[in-house]
């Protein structure tokens, strides 16, 4: 079955830099879209970071110039450079695979992992 595993979370002064993983099994990586987003307590998930099975990337403006998204196929995996992180990027941070295909939408998350910025 589809798995996506999330690595690479923890506490982390402001100003600092985090880069998270998402290891994918049970999938063909590479024709899947990819995501990252966060969900911090009382708040909506929101999405942080988007690529594209063709490598196109996508960020809000929360985040735009410190956070990058990239993603190794041979590796089936995805990772977010986090850089410059704020308090405000305190939340559980998810990784999220999409597959649209001949009217089928295949969604799959992982379980997160925990990015506690403060001093």
């Amino acid at each position: 079955q589809v798995q996506l595993v999330e690595s690479g979370g923890g506490l982390v002064q402001p100003g600092g830099s985090l880069r998270l993983s998402c290891a994918a099994s049970g999938m063909v990586f590479s024709i899947y879209d990819m995501g990252w987003y966060r969900q911090a307590p009382g708040k909506q998930r929101e999405l942080v970071a988007a690529i594209t099975n063709a490598g196109s990337t996508n960020y809000p403006d929360s985040v735009k110039g410190r956070f990058s998204i990239s993603r190794d196929n041979a590796k089936n995996t995805v990772y977010l450079q986090m850089n410059s992180l704020k308090p405000e990027d305190t939340a559980v941070y998810l990784c999220k695979a999409v597959l649209s295909r001949m009217g089928y939408r295949f969604e799959y998350w992982g379980q997160g992992t925990q990015v506690t910025v403060s001093s």
